[in-house]
């Protein structure tokens, strides 16, 4: 959201005549977050000795990724950095727009099932023993299903922080594997395709966010090839990603895009 922001702000004041130098440095300077007017203070000190900002932003893949720095050196390459700024802006606001819809979206299902969880191991500690005991008190035999709520009832009650330790550990190696591995990436966006409800929004944000790519490339000048890179890599997903590819090799071999997306 921060770099969505400074990118209009700088496109808007490119607009208005301000040297790119000057713009990166009074945006830098009267932004609040500490991180970016170090980013900027860092992007202007390159500018001045000479660097292109497309290298500058290069420098930075945290916060500026390959479609972003390739428009702009598109932009210093044509001479209209002022008009791809425009557009990289209106890109940026319009990827947050569909990132908050998306949240929004998905906030009620994750609540949910969050809420869902809680209540289940209130009932599982506090309440099912008091019904163990009702039951005992019968001398009947009980179900087998019943059973199996008995047992997990006491093996919550015996072992709950190991219960919590799990949740936590899944977490951290969850989020380890998806940082170093791009196969088990993989494997989890096909399986998050595969999801009710969920699946179907993921898929169509990533249709939203192909074309949107593709849209901005072209208006920025980039030829096509190119542009189903860019647009293969801003998909978000890697189902997309690898189809998008595919169209690209099909594409740069002669064969018109309809039938290859087909």
């Amino acid at each position: 959201a921060d770099i969505a922001l400074i990118t209009r702000q700088i496109a808007t004041m490119l607009g208005a005549g301000v040297p790119l130098v000057q713009t990166i440095q009074m945006i830098g300077s009267g932004n609040d977050n500490g991180k970016i007017r170090k980013l900027l203070g860092d992007i202007s000190t390159k500018l001045s000795s000479g660097i292109p900002l497309s290298d500058c932003l290069r420098d930075h893949p945290l916060y500026f990724d390959d479609l972003y720095c390739d428009l702009v050196s598109s932009g210093e390459q044509s001479g209209a950095l002022e008009t791809i700024y425009g557009r990289i802006a209106t890109y940026k606001e319009k990827a947050e727009a569909l990132k908050s819809k998306i949240k929004k979206a998905m906030t009620y299902p994750i609540s949910v099932l969050v809420i869902a969880a809680i209540v289940t191991s209130i009932l599982l500690i506090f309440v099912v023993p008091v019904f163990q005991e009702i039951f005992a008190g019968f001398g009947a035999e009980l179900p087998g299903f019943t059973l199996l709520v008995i047992s997990i009832s006491e093996f919550m009650q015996a072992y709950w922080y190991l219960g919590i330790a799990g949740i936590f550990g899944a977490g951290f190696l969850f989020k380890r594997a998806h940082r170093n591995s791009q196969k088990f990436r993989d494997g989890v966006d096909i399986f998050i395709l595969k999801l009710p409800i969920i699946g179907n929004l993921l898929e169509k944000a990533a249709v939203a966010r192909y074309a949107r790519t593709l849209s901005t490339t072209f208006a920025a000048g980039v030829n096509l090839i190119d542009a189903l890179e860019s647009a293969a890599g801003a998909s978000g997903n890697a189902v997309f990603r690898d189809a998008i590819l595919e169209v690209r090799t099909e594409v740069s071999s002669g064969m018109q895009m309809n039938l290859a997306m087909r």
